[in-house]
C-alpha cells in the first residue's frame, strides 16, 4: 500500500474542517469569512470545484486571508492539482509565517508526491511552531518511512501513540517500521493492537504476510488472509498469497517420501558357483577324452596281436 492511500481524501477534509473552524478572519472581512465557510461545506461534500470558487471569492474580498489560501490549497490537492496547491500553501506561509498550518499542509503535499526530504523541513517547522500538533509528527513519520529512516519513524509514531493510544493507523505504521527492522514479534504486536482498535483488511493482510514470509507460521498467515478476503473478496494479491501459504503448509505437513531400496548389483560371471560348475565340466570332459583315447589305443594292440598269432 502506498503512502498516498493513507493520506486520503478523509484526511484532506479533516484539514479543511480544522482550517475553517479555527482560523480567525482579519478584521472587516466578514464577506471573506462567509465565502470560506461555504467553501468548507462544499469541500466536505466533495464538490471541490465549487469550493474553489468560494475560496476565490474569499481571497478577492480579503487578499491577506491565510485561511482562504490554505483551504483553497487543500481543495486543489484533493483534485490532485499539486502545483496550484503548493502555490497557495506558499502564499499562506508568506502571509502568516508563524502559523504552523501552512508548513503542515505543504509538508503533507510533499509527502504525497514522495518528496520526503522537502517534507521533513516543512513538517519539522510545523512541529517546532506547535509541538503538540500530533498531525505534524504523524506526517513526519510518513516522510521518515519514505526515506527509510526507521529509528526516527518509530520514535515519531511512538510519540503519536503516547498522545493518542487509540490511533489504529499509528500502530499499523509502527508495525511496518518494526517489520522493516526485522523486529517481527514487535510488528505482530502492533498489528494486533491496530486490529483490536479498528479491523482493517489491509492490516490483516500485512500481519498475514509477516506470519508467512518471515515467521513461517502458515496457519496464522492463512487465517489472516482468509479474514482479509471475507472483508474484501476481490483482493487478487491476497488470493495469490493465500494459495502460496496453503501450498507451503501442505508441503510442510507432507510425510517424508519412502526410502527407495538400493539396487542389487548384477552378479558377474566369475562367481564361486560358476567357477565350480566350470571345473566340474572340465573334469568330465577330461574323463571322456581319457576313455576315448584308451579305447582307440587298445584296438590297435589287438590287431597287431592277431597278426602275430597267425
Amino acid at each position: 500500500m502506498t503512502i498516498s492511500k493513507f493520506l486520503s481524501t478523509a484526511a484532506i477534509i479533516f484539514s479543511l474542517t480544522i482550517l475553517g473552524a479555527e482560523a480567525k478572519p482579519p478584521a472587516g472581512s466578514s464577506d471573506a469569512s462567509s465565502h470560506v465557510n461555504k467553501g468548507v461545506e462544499l469541500a466536505q461534500q466533495h464538490k471541490y470545484d465549487d469550493a474553489i470558487k468560494e475560496f476565490n471569492a474569499a481571497i478577492e474580498a480579503s487578499p491577506k486571508s491565510a485561511k482562504a489560501y490554505l483551504n483553497r490549497g487543500t481543495a486543489y490537492r484533493a483534485l490532485q492539482k499539486y502545483d496550484e496547491a503548493m502555490t497557495d500553501f506558499a502564499k499562506a506561509i508568506e502571509i502568516a509565517p508563524k502559523d504552523e498550518m501552512g508548513y503542515l499542509e505543504r509538508g503533507q503535499t510533499f509527502v504525497m508526491q514522495k518528496q520526503y526530504t522537502e517534507a521533513l523541513a516543512d513538517l519539522g517547522k510545523a512541529a517546532e511552531l506547535k509541538p503538540d500538533n500530533i498531525t505534524a509528527v504523524r506526517l513526519r513519520g510518513f516522510a521518515e518511512i519514505g526515506l527509510g529512516d526507521w529509528d526516527k519513524a518509530a520514535a515519531d509514531f511512538t510519540a503519536v501513540l503516547q498522545k493518542d493510544p487509540n490511533d489504529a493507523q499509528a500502530y499499523e505504521r509502527r508495525g511496518f517500521v518494526y517489520r522493516s527492522q526485522k523486529k517481527y514479534n514487535e510488528a505482530i504486536a502492533d498489528y494486533d493492537k491496530s486490529l483490536e482498535i479498528k479491523p482493517d483488511p489491509d492490516v490483516y493482510a500485512k500481519r498475514g504476510y509477516t506470519y508467512v514470509t518471515y515467521l513461517q507460521n502458515y496457519e496464522k498467515g492463512i487465517a489472516d488472509y482468509q479474514q482479509t478476503l471475507r472483508i474484501n473478496p476481490n483482493d487478487y494479491d491476497t488470493q495469490q498469497r493465500l494459495q502460496y501459504a496453503q501450498s507451503a503448509l501442505a508441503a510442510k505437513n507432507a510425510p517424508p517420501p519412502a526410502a527407495t531400496p538400493a539396487a542389487t548389483p548384477e552378479r558377474g560371471l566369475l562367481t564361486p558357483l560358476n567357477i565350480g560348475i566350470a571345473l566340474v565340466v572340465l573334469l568330465v570332459l577330461g574323463g571322456i577324452i581319457f576313455v576315448v583315447t584308451r579305447r582307440r589305443g587298445g584296438g590297435e594292440d589287438e590287431a597287431a596281436s592277431s597278426g602275430r598269432i597267425r
